[in-house]
């Protein structure tokens, strides 16, 4: 599917691989600044602080290659096939070219080296080892980098080319499998968010290493993650792409439309197309929850800021650094500078026409897909009652 009016790209598609994830914080960005002297974030959110304006896009068209027989690929799972995804260069260009991403976990290290100096840091999911180059290069005693993908071979390489091999170890393997040649470390980091914040599962992962190698006092890279909701008028992409299928050159296509409103679509949203509050579902503290958590119904209530249509609700996340001098962060927002992240939509069967004041309120249930917990199940239940329209549904929608 592409989007609408505010570019030319082509948004991410989910059929189970990734294609080429209270108070206001107020975070600080400084883009032009060199790295070591910038502070805080490199993007912020009306939920973290004042809205900004920057309404820059990320452009980003990778595929995910794979390197096996064709034999192999008929003994893999959707699970497998995740980690196979992961062996493509290409894939982590697009991670490290996001400067929103890479950028805040850079200024994370360098500007807070009393973290990680003299300390063992494990890298959960390290892929070139970027952040274990980073806390190397920030003073850690040691790093373990632990990679499943065939991207630990490149990684490997990557250490030795850069003079960090007496610093940085690198692990093959799944994190649940492989040993530590150390009983405890002293940090975990790791850049583990998803589309939707948990689509892929690699959390729990995080949460396994956690409470397998972490000491009592040790930190969470980053440790605080927050979902938000908020609803959209977007009757041109709708009408294009989804609404399209109930009359083809004449015929009746309309089981295609279910399905198109089943998939939740990723890609970057217009800030201007917003029409209620943003709202916060859900906060985990990675430090001290358990993986049950990542599974959750929150209820919502969307208050209408202006006179509208409503066609979808979108999600995206914040993610924090609260151990930093400085609290420190990035958020996902369509009022913040894109990311590969983007935003998740989920379209509405039907157009909800409402007026400034009123509410659309319901429930959101987020789960692990029981075949595959790298996917996501979510169940939206919302009504409305206002001048122009009563609507009460359940919507199913899978991440896939």
């Amino acid at each position: 599917m592409g989007r609408r009016k505010s570019g030319s790209h082509s948004p991410t598609t989910l059929n189970g691989l990734p294609q080429p994830q209270g108070s206001k914080i107020c975070f600080e960005d400084d883009d032009e600044a060199p790295i070591e002297e910038t502070t805080g974030s490199v993007n912020v959110d009306e939920s973290m602080c004042e809205a900004s304006d920057d309404s820059n896009r990320v452009i980003e068209d990778t595929a995910c290659k794979f390197d096996q027989s064709l034999n192999d690929k008929d003994d893999k799972t959707s699970a497998d096939y995740y980690f196979d995804s992961y062996s493509h260069f290409g894939i982590h260009e697009e991670m490290l070219k996001d400067s929103v991403r890479t950028k805040t976990y850079q200024n994370v290290i360098y500007q807070n080296k009393f973290l990680v100096k003299d300390k063992v840091v494990l890298d959960v999911g390290a892929g070139t080892g970027i952040l274990s180059l980073f806390c190397a290069k920030a003073g850690a005693s040691h790093v373990y980098a632990v990679e499943c993908s065939h991207m630990a071979d490149m990684a490997k390489e990557i250490v030795e080319a850069n003079g960090f091999s007496n610093v940085i170890t690198v692990l093959k393997g799944k994190i649940e499998e492989i040993e530590l040649p150390v009983d405890r470390v002293d940090i975990i980091i790791s850049e583990w968010m998803g589309y939707f914040l948990l689509f892929e599962n690699m959390l729990n992962t995080v949460l396994y290493a956690r409470d397998k190698w972490l000491v009592d006092d040790g930190i969470v890279l980053p440790d605080k993650a927050s979902l938000y909701l908020t609803a959209i008028e977007d009757a041109d992409y709708k009408e294009d792409k989804i609404e399209f299928w109930n009359r083809v050159y004449g015929f009746d296509m309309s089981c295609i439309k279910k399905q198109a409103l089943v998939e939740p679509l990723v890609d970057t949203v217009d800030q201007n197309q917003i029409v209620t509050n943003c709202l916060l579902l859900k906060t985990m503290d990675i430090s001290k929850m358990s993986p049950g958590d990542a599974s959750f119904t929150s209820p919502f209530k969307l208050v209408a800021e202006r006179d509208d249509y409503i066609h979808a609700l979108v999600a995206y996340f914040d993610v924090s650094f609260t151990k930093c001098h400085k609290l420190t962060g990035f958020s996902t927002g369509p009022r913040s500078r894109a990311t590969h992240w983007k935003q998740t939509v989920l379209y509405l069967e039907d157009v909800v026409t409402i007026c400034e004041g009123e509410a659309i309120t319901g429930s959101l249930n987020v789960a692990p897909n029981k075949k595959n917990p790298r996917d996501i199940d979510i169940v939206l239940k919302y009504s409305f009652n206002g001048r122009r329209c009563t609507i009460s549904k359940t919507q199913h929608y899978k991440m896939r």
